[in-house]
Formats: structure tokens, sequence, C-alpha cells
């Protein structure tokens, strides 16, 4: 990589959506958890 080239970042709205996307996997996954326990202590 030459000092010349530009910075090798996402644009900030890609990262914006990467957030999200993020976000919404944690919700996910948690949302799965406590389903599980739920239908587990039934």
């Amino acid at each position: 990589m030459l000092w010349s080239d530009p910075p090798n970042r996402p644009p900030e709205s890609l990262r914006a959506a990467q957030a999200q996307l993020r976000r919404a996997g944690w919700l996910l996954a948690a949302t799965v958890l406590v389903v599980t326990v739920v239908l587990g202590l039934r």
C-alpha cells in the first residue's frame, strides 16, 4: 500500500448498516435464548 493511497475504510452509511445488523443479530440471539429457556421451563 502506498502512502498516497486513500484509507481503506467503508463509507459511513455502510458502517452504520453493519452496526445495525450487528445489533439485530444480538437481539435475535437473545430472543432465541429467552424462548428456549421459557419452553424448557414449561
